[in-house]
This record gives structure tokens, C-alpha cells and sequence, in this order.
């Protein structure tokens, strides 16, 4: 007789599987990004939202928003948007649905791609964030790997650190 796994088993195996994925995505700086990008045809995936990109992004980059700005106009997305104005956000955002559809129609699998936010996050440890920084790029990082995306990188301190070194941008204005 198979006896179902413990619930204290199954979140082992999840946190294992979650650390052997974070494994496979590897933090980039700024200036290794920007020689990656001239010298290794990598690809900037700019994850932020498409006004942002338009604003400036780094030459080349392709963008596919993780968020988008909420669509639909139901009462609970009423709700939702009177929630994000409450706390003086007038532009809220949702997950973007076809954030992987849209990838993959422009990157295929074996691409080499930095993803890229404004802020980044981090992947290392410290003693007030034991998980790391949470970033768009880096949940857009994972989910890239969960489908069998392989070169897969991060940009380490986020487009804000990318201008804010000097480094080339571009703008659609």
C-alpha cells in the first residue's frame, strides 16, 4: 500500500525544487550585462510595464510586461483599483496573463537573456530578507526557467543602476 507524502515532505520537496531553480538563474551586473548583451548576442527582456520601457530601456531590449495595468471594468476590479487609489496608487496593475505567450513568440528556448526591472532584487541572503529582494525580474526569471527557458540571467541593481551608471538607453518618444 502507497501511502500519500506528509505535508511536511511536500514542502521540503518544493523548497528543494524552488532553490535547484533559483540555481539555474545566474546575477549579472550592470557593465557584464551591457558586454554580454554587445559580445555574447544576449538579449535584455525588459519586464516592466510598456510606458515605463517606451520612457527608456537599454538599446535592443525587448519588452513583455510581467504587470499590466488592470483592464477590466467589473465591480471587483473597481474594487481593486479603489483599493490601489486608497493608498495613492492611481495606476494599479495585475499579473499579466500572457506574459509566457508573449515571451515565447519573441525569445525562443535556447536564447540568452538577461531579464530585466527597475529595481532588480537580489537572490543573496541577508539577515533582514533570508530569502533575498523579491524583484518582477526575478519572479519573471523563474518562471522563464519553470518553462524550460536554459540561459537564463538577472541584472543585479535593476535598470535604475543601468542609468543611473551611464550606460546606453533608448527611448520610443
Amino acid at each position: 500500500m502507497v501511502h500519500p507524502p506528509s505535508q511536511n515532505a511536500l514542502e521540503i520537496y518544493q523548497k528543494r525544487k524552488l532553490q535547484k531553480q533559483k540555481q539555474r538563474v545566474r546575477s549579472v551586473d550592470v557593465k557584464e550585462a551591457l558586454r554580454l548583451q554587445n559580445e555574447n548576442n544576449f538579449v535584455i527582456l525588459d519586464v516592466r510595464p510598456e510606458a515605463e520601457f517606451k520612457e527608456t530601456h537599454p538599446p535592443g531590449a525587448i519588452n513583455v510586461q510581467i504587470y499590466r495595468l488592470i483592464k477590466e471594468w467589473t465591480a471587483w476590479d473597481i474594487a481593486r483599483r479603489a483599493a490601489f487609489a486608497f493608498f495613492g496608487i492611481f495606476s494599479g496593475t495585475e499579473e499579466n496573463p500572457e506574459f509566457m505567450q508573449s515571451v515565447e513568440a519573441k525569445l525562443d528556448k535556447n536564447s540568452k537573456i538577461i531579464v530585466a526591472c527597475s529595481s532588480g532584487g537580489t537572490m543573496k541572503p541577508s539577515q533582514n530578507l533570508p530569502e533575498g529582494q523579491q524583484s518582477r525580474s526575478l519572479i519573471a526569471a523563474y518562471l522563464l526557467v519553470l518553462n524550460g527557458y536554459i540561459n537564463v540571467f538577472h541584472l543585479n541593481g535593476g535598470l535604475y543602476t543601468w542609468f543611473k551608471e551611464g550606460l546606453p538607453a533608448a527611448s520610443e518618444e
